[in-house]
């Protein structure tokens, strides 16, 4: 079938031969075949092939040496897919002869068109390093290239570029630091788990820690001090209020909408970059996302739960509220009851103690033996905590010393042995009655703990104590090496002690050690009767003997498994098996003094019109900042401060106001003098349209059949409601988008709300309060509408920056007496503002998003939209765009960007004879442009 002359039965071969290696057949045996058609004309037969080679290129080199030439003019496809995977293929093939041809297509694909070529060139950057490494310079040339790309598409697949080539050239990060901040969002989720821990990293070595308190300069603790001052109290030390650097905020208000995700690994990046960056009052946030993620599989459980073991040492107090979360199910996995156990262990406080040993006393009766054992091993770690409950762990811990299941109470007296020996004065009762069990436990462990015990306080237990040495030595021989061991300590103590009663089975019990087969133990008897039986020549360590053995000790600490585990970074595999594996970065220390910010000062380029706005020329520049000087003079004072926080270049008001203003118009007309030599000539119309649009006047659309205005007042735009009057008491508020320009904010959404008293009183002091953003939304609350008569409307306008997202903006109403908690949710058409275009370059800025940026859909027009000026009133009645003009009857052009990122929105409507049309949108923002296509379908088919 790959011989055929026939595309159809080339492609139903290759699609088998896919289908094979997607069931893990092995088809490189097929490999002379299909490498024959990569020259196959048809676009589907040739993806097939290269996705085949992708597969196989590194086992055949040889055989894909052959097709090199081939390679190359895939790179030259007009199809992105094409470039794409011939790209892919090429650094599939890990010859060194390749290598320069690899480093070209690398950084000719490094400047291609298409966003997906550039990241296959990403991609193929830690391939090429780690077939010569010695390409690291050229390669971090093209990584610094890729880094200021401005496509999400891209972002991720740089930044793991980066991190596998040249991780300690931080300043290739510096100028990118906030774009990568700000494009997070819309990354795909593998990237953002990517960017999130490099940018950790980063952080680490650029901020100060928030979490420490600098001391003022010069406010240090005198040295030398007179007499009288000694007796007094220290001179308490002054301390600098923490003010973090407005990146660093950046960071964590950017990254913490993606709590959110859908994705566990998004999640848990987010909750470790919380975790090493922000403030202590500042991790909690990330406890209710984690806690969700205990809903997953049992495998992101695991993981998740070691993370917050880790996290619940030292930020016990964020996950106290979620404690029942972590309560265990009887179908849990061993290895996660174990790890719930862990977390509820550490975040046991005296206040709830009751509620956790009340459920670990369930935990005891499980089938499960290994969480049986790790739960009485809890129990006595609470103990050890906790002083006030140690009495009541004992006492239920020697309970189960009746137990019938012998693992059971063989973990039992383990865990009483360490605890017994914090106040083992107290307890000779206990340990008496582990003696009688002595018989009945078989478990090693257990025997050499009670052997321990008795040996360790024998003075507590004089009668008992040479009786249990008594029936060990009977069973010596029969006992474990552990056990053994722990009877020659217990007769070594008693022969210091009690030698009368003990002298004879000591002596015995050495000679039964002095055959062992074990060497540790015969070398532990030789020792024995050397330090402790007196002889003719008498050892220099006899006399301590006594000091050597009967020493006190101290009390053993039960600590957390995963009390060193923070050095490592969270969620990365080292801390996972607490071992640092192969590629794991150190996470870096906090600096001792800030960094320079100024390196991540990025220039801003005034491209908001795009490539066609040119800068003003000099006589309107200057005309128009000295004419708007002059308006803004007779303001308020209020008003000029408010305008000179949004806008750098107003001037701010100050007492020698008459020594700058000569200053600040001669400004304008250097900066202008400058921009004339750069201004490309443009016709006057075009011009004068720019001077309409910086001026904010209201776009008008141009339509083919006649030239009309469309003015948005309330009453002809869509309005929804905000506020009914039942809600309200009376109070009915309802809201529309204006599509003006909003006058503080260029980037904001211009709102018009409208009130309505239908009451009988006034209402009074209308007006917004404890406004509820998601990240990086905005909002300029209108003015205080002090009194609004009974049967009066009033309308008035706020502006809403929602960053390019659909989600609602929440906020409370309030009048003199209530408060409406309510939201403004905009389509998405209302996201974005008109833009004036030609037709070339329409097409122009078109051809430059194309591929994945590209949606098409086809569609039947409604009987309303059988006119030229009824489609173009749907589109821009469902999208505020601007119609560009087209020389087609039967083809409509609209451009728009988005009022935040100004991204591009282009529209192309062409419409056939058979009532069909086709709708292209071209955007950026991939999402953006689904949504758009799905509200001008509906409008187009009504």
């Amino acid at each position: 079938m790959l011989d055929s002359n026939k595309d159809s039965l080339k492609l139903e071969a290759m699609k088998r031969i896919v289908a094979m290696m997607a069931r893990g057949k092995n088809a490189s045996d097929l490999f002379p075949a299909v490498v024959k058609n990569v020259a196959c004309k048809n676009i589907e037969v040739k993806k097939l092939v290269y996705v085949y080679l992708v597969r196989y290129a590194e086992e055949q080199q040889d055989l894909a040496l052959l097709s090199i030439s081939t390679f190359q003019r895939g790179l030259k496809d007009p199809n992105q897919l094409i470039r794409a995977s011939a790209l892919r293929v090429l650094s599939s093939i890990r010859v060194t002869i390749i290598i320069p041809i690899m480093m070209l297509a690398i950084k000719d694909a490094a400047s291609d068109m298409s966003p997906y070529v550039r990241k296959t060139a990403a991609h193929a950057i830690p391939k090429l390093y780690s077939l010569d490494p010695e390409q690291k310079e050229p390669l971090i040339e093209v990584i610094e290239k890729l880094l200021a790309d401005k496509t999400t598409l891209v972002a991720g697949s740089v930044v793991m570029a980066f991190e596998g080539v040249c991780p300690e050239r931080i300043d290739l990060i510096h100028k990118n630091y906030r774009k990568l901040c700000n494009l997070l969002i819309d990354v795909e989720e593998w990237g953002q788990v990517v960017i999130i821990n490099m940018l950790t990293r980063y952080a680490r070595t650029q901020f100060l820690n928030p979490n420490e308190v600098l001391l003022e300069e010069g406010e240090e603790k005198e040295f030398y001090g007179s007499d009288e001052e000694e007796g007094k109290e220290e001179k308490v030390e002054k301390k600098k209020p923490y003010v973090m650097d407005p990146d660093h905020r950046l960071l964590l208000r950017n990254t913490k909408p993606l709590l959110q995700s859908r994705n566990a690994a998004v999640v848990m990046a987010v909750a470790q970059l919380y975790f090493h960056l922000a403030p202590k009052a500042e991790v909690g946030v990330t406890a209710k996302a984690l806690v969700r993620l205990l809903r997953s599989h049992s495998e992101v459980q695991f993981v998740v739960l070691q993370n917050v073991a880790t996290m619940s040492i030292k930020r016990k107090g964020m996950f106290e509220t979620y404690l029942k979360s972590f309560y265990i199910r009887s179908t849990d996995p061993t290895q996660i009851k174990v790890l719930k156990l862990e977390v509820l262990t550490n975040l046991a406080t005296e206040t709830s103690i009751s509620i956790i040993l009340r459920e670990f006393q369930t935990y005891i009766k499980s089938m499960d033996k290994d969480f049986v054992a790790a739960t009485i091993q809890a129990i006595g770690r609470c103990a050890t905590n906790i002083g006030e409950v140690r009495d009541t762990c004992l006492n239920g811990l020697v309970q189960l010393l009746s137990n019938r299941d012998e693992l059971v109470v063989a973990e039992s007296v383990v865990v009483i042995k360490k605890l017994l020996q914090m106040q083992p004065e107290q307890h000779s009762d206990i340990i008496k009655h582990m003696a009688k069990l002595i018989e009945n436990i078989q478990v090693p462990m257990a025997r050499a703990s009670i052997l321990w015990l008795i040996g360790e306080y024998c003075e507590h237990v004089p009668k008992i104590a040479p009786d249990v040495l008594r029936k060990m030595a009977k069973s010596f021989t029969s006992e474990e090496d552990i056990v053994k061991l722990q009877i020659l300590n217990l007769a070594a103590k008693l022969y210091l002690t009690n030698s009368k009663q003990t002298k004879l089975l000591t002596q015995y019990v050495l000679n039964l050690a002095k055959y062992d087969q074990n060497y540790d133990i015969r070398d532990r008897a030789r020792f024995i009767r050397q330090l402790i039986v007196p002889t003719d020549k008498g050892g220099a360590l006899s006399k301590y003997a006594k000091k050597l053995f009967l020493a006190l000790k101290p009390a053993p600490i039960l600590e957390s498994p995963f009390k060193d585990r923070d050095h490592f970074q969270l969620g990365s595999l080292s801390h996972l098996l607490n071992v640092k594996a192969g590629g794991y970065q150190e996470l870096p220390d906090w600096p001792e003094t800030a960094p320079d910010p100024s390196v991540r000062n990025v220039e801003v380029m005034d491209a908001v019109f795009g490539p066609f706005f040119e800068k003003w020329d000099e006589r309107s520049s200057g005309e128009e900042r000295r004419t708007a000087k002059k308006t803004t003079e007779p303001r308020s004072e209020s008003e000029s401060e408010e305008e000179g926080k949004e806008s750098s270049s107003e001037s701010s008001e100050s007492e020698s106001e008459s020594e700058t203003e000569s200053k600040e118009e001669s400004e304008p007309d250097t900066e202008a003098k400058r921009n004339a030599k750069k201004k490309v000539g443009v016709s006057n119309g075009l011009e004068l349209l720019k001077l309409f649009w910086h001026s904010r006047v209201l776009f008008v659309c141009i339509l083919p059949c006649s030239a009309q205005t469309i003015s948005p007042t309330f009453s002809s735009l869509k309005t929804y409601e905000l506020l009914h009057r039942l809600t309200g008491e009376g109070l009915a508020v309802g809201y529309c988008f204006g599509r003006q320009p909003f006058v503080r904010d260029p980037h904001m959404v211009t709102v018009q709300i409208q009130f309505t008293n239908h009451m009988d009183t006034e209402a009074r002091n209308l007006r917004v309060r404890e406004p509820r953003l998601q990240s990086g939304m905005r909002i300029k609350e209108f003015p205080e509408i002090e009194v609004l008569p009974p049967g009066e409307t009033v309308t008035t306008v706020m502006g809403i920056d929602f960053c390019d997202s659909t989600q609602a903006a929440n906020f409370q109403l309030c009048t003199h007496t209530r408060k409406f908690c309510v939201s403004i949710q905009p389509p998405v058409g209302e996201l974005m503002a008109p833009v004036f275009m030609l037709e070339n370059e329409f097409k122009k800025e078109q051809g430059q998003l194309m591929g994945m940026n590209e949606i098409k859909e086809t569609l039947v027009l409604g009987e309303a939209c059988q006119s030229d000026y009824a489609i173009v009133q749907r589109v821009t009645a469902a999208a505020n765009v601007g119609q560009v003009p087209c020389g087609s009857d039967q083809e409509y052009r609209f451009a728009g960007k988005t009022m935040t990122s100004n991204s591009l929105v282009l529209v192309t409507v062409i419409t056939k004879r058979d009532r069909t049309a086709q709708l292209t949108v071209n955007c950026e923002k991939m999402v953006i442009g689904t949504m758009l296509v799905k509200d001008i379908l509906h409008a187009l088919s009504q």
